[in-house]
């Protein structure tokens, strides 16, 4: 065999030749495959003579599976032996291939970019100072004091923005109702915003019995393409008026409604919930921001493919997420108002983004020499699990399942190339070394064994 490889940015040409002994067992294993497969009267399977099954099936038959023998082995062979990773299916340009003849075939492909690196060690991006401040902590104090509020009935009194107006409405459109535009005893907050603008403020300086015809129009914009842009009544009946009944903010409301005894612990403690979440929040996006600007110091250039590719595992993992909670990707598509290319064009600045990231961590990793241990592995595990409220073997048991191990790796090389990028940022403090879990924590996959 022999192969020759032209490359223009990250597309190639290989072109391949397989000597006439390896297409002749190619034809063999075909035969032999082939005749396995169909039942030829007074034949056991697998036992009819060549001549018989061409006769049965066809040459061209056997032929075809003799090429999709010997062209997968060496395009298989071709991509080890010049250590190309291709990000696509190959493409057939030309091919010559018969029996007893060496096969000549020339394949294009994309392959996964080679970025050329810039710095990425002793980068300096701007962490954000964490602060929180006293009418943070009480805006917190004043929540919750709103969520343990009591509704009460405001009698004779005119609805203000504020209030809880329970009310019956029935919509028409050029007079004729639509899905979704009946309700009754719906409590709405007036100023809340929840419903179509101009709706609530048609409701200040009502009372409890009074009856109004709301008049509005649907957002340009709105969810319902059916209902986008169209004028609408409302015939509006107020059956009562609520309002917010705040309870004293006191040490019992404080026990009732949290984990602190007085009002001090509750501010003492929500202030250093804050702030780690806040540290948490300027952490993350100092990390992003480093690996930014070392994907910003590379240069390359990312195949369209990659970023369709990212798009429908991104797609695949919020149908996951969807199906959880008893939704599907139509009824989500159809609520945020938009369709499936749309939404796909949506996606791409941050699927772009996340390609071009693995890319520069992948080429980092290399370069660096950075390896995946075992331990490695165990602990991403062990991470995956705490996260998701299950054990390492369950986990460990999924991944298996869904042969998604090489996944799994890959994602934990590109975490220790981020690691290497952060930690040797200026300014950084030197790395700690992170705790290996107990032995009976650490199952071990089948591909580190």
């Amino acid at each position: 065999m022999s192969v020759s490889v032209e490359r223009q940015g990250n597309e190639a040409t290989l072109k391949i030749n397989a000597e006439a002994a390896e297409v002749n067992k190619g034809f063999a294993r075909a035969v032999a495959k082939v005749s396995n497969q169909v039942n030829i009267p007074g034949f056991r399977k697998g036992k009819a003579p060549r001549k018989v099954l061409e006769n049965f099936v066809g040459k061209e038959a056997i032929k075809q599976e003799a090429f999709e023998i010997v062209a997968n082995d060496q395009y298989r062979k071709a991509l080890n032996d010049e250590k190309l990773i291709p990000v696509s299916d190959p493409q057939i340009k030309e091919q010559k291939f018969e029996e007893n003849e060496p096969m000549d075939l020339t394949l294009t492909v994309t392959l996964k970019p080679e970025p050329e690196l810039g710095e990425y060690k002793g980068l300096e991006v701007e962490k954000k100072a964490v602060a929180i401040s006293d009418e943070d902590v009480n805006k917190a104090l004043e929540d919750m004091q709103n969520r343990a509020a009591k509704m009460v009935e405001a009698k004779d009194a005119v609805i203000s923005k504020g209030d809880f107006a329970i009310i019956d409405f029935a919509g028409t459109i050029d007079g004729k109702a639509f899905s979704g535009g009946e309700g009754k005893g719906y409590p709405l907050e007036v100023g809340s915003g929840s419903f179509i603008p101009g709706f609530e403020d048609q409701l200040v300086g009502l009372k409890a019995g009074d009856s109004t015809d709301v008049k509005v129009t649907f957002p340009a914009d709105y969810f319902s393409k059916d209902l986008a842009g169209k004028e609408a009544v409302f015939k509006v009946h107020v059956q009562d008026v609520k309002r917010k009944e705040l309870p004293v903010v006191d040490d019992a409301l404080v026990a009732a409604n949290s984990d602190s005894k007085t009002v001090e612990e509750f501010k003492t403690k929500t202030r250093e919930r804050m702030t780690k979440m806040a540290e948490d929040e300027a952490q993350n996006a100092y990390e992003k921001a480093l690996i930014e600007k070392a994907v910003a110091n590379a240069k390359f250039d990312v195949p369209e493919i990659m970023v369709e590719d990212r798009i429908n595992h991104m797609i695949e993992e919020l149908s996951l997420n969807l199906e959880s909670r008893k939704m599907n990707l139509d009824m989500y598509l159809k609520y945020t108002g938009t369709d499936l290319p749309k939404f796909r064009e949506s996606q791409k600045p941050v699927a772009l983004e996340n390609v071009k990231a693995d890319l520069i961590l992948d080429a980092i990793a290399k370069k660096e020499n950075i390896q995946v241990t075992e331990q490695d592995a165990v602990n991403e595990m062990a991470s995956i699990a705490s996260q998701h409220g299950a054990t390492v073997k369950e986990v460990q048991k999924i991944i298996k399942d869904n042969n998604t191990v090489g996944l799994l790796l890959a994602n934990v090389l590109r975490k220790k190339a981020a690691r290497l990028i952060i930690d040797n940022a200026k300014g950084a403090e030197a790395p700690k070394t992170a705790e290996a879990p107990k032995a009976e924590e650490a199952p071990k996959t089948e591909e580190t064994k």
